[in-house]
């Protein structure tokens, strides 16, 4: 039960105290913002790469980032090019980029987060975590678990993988996202900008499927038919067919626009009831005995939930009659999507139809047993069902009520909240692309990884600041909120005068006789003074290593991975046949 001097706690770190120490590692400063952000005192920026979080009435756990402990693996440029990231994020482009942001170190330092809140949540409910390890070699290949699997399992893609996607030009020369999940508003859209049907017919497919494959090739006919509209007349169009589109916004404008806020909000329930926490046998992981329910669409809330599955919480999937239809998504492993397995193997599974007034009273039963209940319905659903938070709270004080959304209401007149939409509302098309490269947001989901990953994190913080106060939490986290985390250091250069987008060439991997090697940032521009295109890739290594330049082979087919001396056979394979990845952190 949560001790009595803590009920009146409005935050979940409030009375704990952050220092750091040892050398430095990846995302120091993420770590210690977002606790302090969480009402942690102390962690001033120092040089410091391990961080310890001490509780008065807890103690002390600590946790340390790395990079990994691979040869030539020593910085983000090398880590995306190791475990696949450049290969996925470049299939748009034909060959292998890295992005211009620091994403992996931006999920390195949300996963070290993670791991200092579910130690402190362990310790609260006598468990014995002490010290958390994270390296980003782990967070990137669980950024690209999805993608993995694909390339792992036994039959190939539905789809084409080639060259090609969004974002479309109209005659003004305005770059714009289109959206739309339904094929006869996307045929209804083109259609009215006059494209033929043919290309109408094979577009779809491959458009659809970019969320999977990180690519979208297209008839090139699509491209010319918007180059020859008025942007007004494609607005036209998208308001009569239902889709929608979007502008890209440059950082500049998006800073201009946005409102300086936490990327994610904590709301505890105002209730006499407190929550009592069951006494039962020792931890085998911090969140062992807690029950999740999980009503998650695509990747953003089952990940969360993924994630919260991984920490030793019992996960059950809320699915439609029939099942999530995402099941038998290709390519499969023994019958099942591996991408769909990617995210939710090991979770049970319970189908209500929702549309249903009694399975929605079933559903509202169900919460009632359980700890954490996470979602990302459209906006304004849950309440339209009667599942809100406070529908949930009136049979359940003592739930931790979690929405994942994409714009958390804070963008008027906001797009549809997917991934692509938000990238390019933020800014983040431009700032994943450096400076020779036109605007366009990654085919890769990297909001949606990083959703998931925030929503953990928050629901982490609500599950500490529930054993703390003894009463439910409503946690809301968003697309948007990982775009601010993620652009947040290029912010900070515009702030002190720098470029605000990385220069021409920026992190674009060297070619050579049989591949693609990707030097460190810092050794980037002696390493391109080498011309390596008649060496294999191995001879290439041994010339930069030789004159003391760090670099690492550039993974371009991510079904080789689990066999990459670099990883050390740490991806392993389900019981289904599909390739898995381990768990980010490390506990002691």
């Amino acid at each position: 039960m949560a001790h009595p001097a803590d009920t009146r706690t409005t935050a979940p770190l409030a009375g704990f105290h952050v220092r750091t120490s040892g050398p430095p590692g990846p995302a120091q400063d993420l770590v210690t913002r977002h606790l302090r952000l969480l009402g942690a005192e102390g962690g001033a920026a120092g040089p410091g790469g391990r961080v310890t979080l001490t509780g008065a009435r807890t103690g002390d756990v600590s946790a340390a980032t790395s990079w990994g402990e691979a040869a030539g693996v020593a910085d983000e440029a090398t880590v995306q090019a190791a475990t696949g990231i450049m290969a996925v994020h470049g299939r748009r482009d034909g060959a292998p980029r890295g992005l211009a942001l620091d994403y992996v170190a931006t999920a390195t330092g949300i996963l070290a987060v993670q791991g200092l809140l579910a130690g402190q949540l362990a310790l609260a409910r006598g468990g014995h975590v002490t010290r958390v390890e994270v390296s980003a070699q782990r967070a990137a290949l669980l950024a690209v678990s999805q993608y993995l699997a694909a390339a792992g399992a036994e039959d190939g893609e539905a789809v084409e993988l080639g060259p090609g996607g969004p974002p479309f030009r109209s005659a003004e020369g305005t770059d714009f996202e289109l959206e739309t999940l339904d094929p006869s508003s996307w045929a209804a859209f083109w259609r009215a900008l006059g494209a033929p049907e043919e290309a109408i017919r094979r577009g779809w497919r491959p458009f659809q499927f970019r969320y999977a494959t990180a690519c979208a090739p297209f008839p090139p006919v699509l491209h010319d038919v918007t180059r020859a509209s008025a942007w007004a007349r494609v607005r036209e169009a998208a308001h009569a067919s239902g889709a929608q589109v979007c502008p890209l916004r440059s950082q500049a404008e998006w800073t201009r626009e946005r409102r300086e806020t936490a990327p994610w909000d904590l709301t505890g329930y105002d209730t006499d009831a407190t929550y009592r926490r069951p006494v039962g046998a020792p931890l085998a992981l911090p969140l062992s005995g807690l029950t999740v329910l999980e009503a998650g669409r695509r990747i953003q809330a089952p990940l969360t939930a993924h994630l919260l599955g991984l920490l030793g919480a019992d996960i059950v999937r809320v699915e439609p009659p029939g099942g999530d239809p995402l099941r038998g998504m290709p390519p499969c492993c023994s019958g099942i999507s591996a991408r769909w397995l990617a995210l939710n193997r090991g979770k049970k599974a319970v189908e209500v139809d929702i549309k249903s007034a009694a399975d929605r009273k079933r559903l509202r039963a169900m919460s009632a047993e359980a700890d954490v209940f996470v979602h990302n319905w459209a906006p304004g659903k849950a309440a339209e069902l009667g599942l809100d938070h406070e529908h949930l709270a009136a049979v359940n004080p003592a739930l931790v009520y979690a929405y994942t959304s994409g714009f958390a209401d804070r963008v008027p007149d906001a797009p549809m909240g997917t991934d692509f939409m938000v990238q390019a509302r933020t800014g983040v098309g431009e700032a994943v692309r450096s400076a020779d490269e036109a605007p366009a947001p990654s085919l890769m989901t990297v909001l949606d990884v990083l959703g998931g990953l925030l929503g953990a994190e928050a629901i982490l913080a609500g599950l500490l600041l529930r054993e703390r106060t003894g009463r439910g939490v409503r946690v809301d986290s968003s697309l948007l909120g990982a775009a601010d985390v993620l652009t947040a250091p290029a912010r900070t250069r515009t702030a002190r005068g720098l470029p605000t987008r990385r220069p021409a060439g920026f992190r674009r991997p060297l070619p050579t006789a049989d591949g693609w090697i990707a030097p460190t940032d810092t050794c980037a521009a002696a390493a391109a003074r080498h011309d390596l295109r008649t060496l294999p890739t191995g001879p290439a290594l041994e010339l930069l290593r030789a004159h003391g330049l760090t670099a690492t082979a550039v993974t371009t087919d991510l079904a080789g991975l689990p066999h990459d001396a670099r990883f050390a056979a740490s991806i392993t394979r389900d019981a289904h046949g599909a390739p898995a990845v381990p768990a980010p952190w490390s506990f002691t």
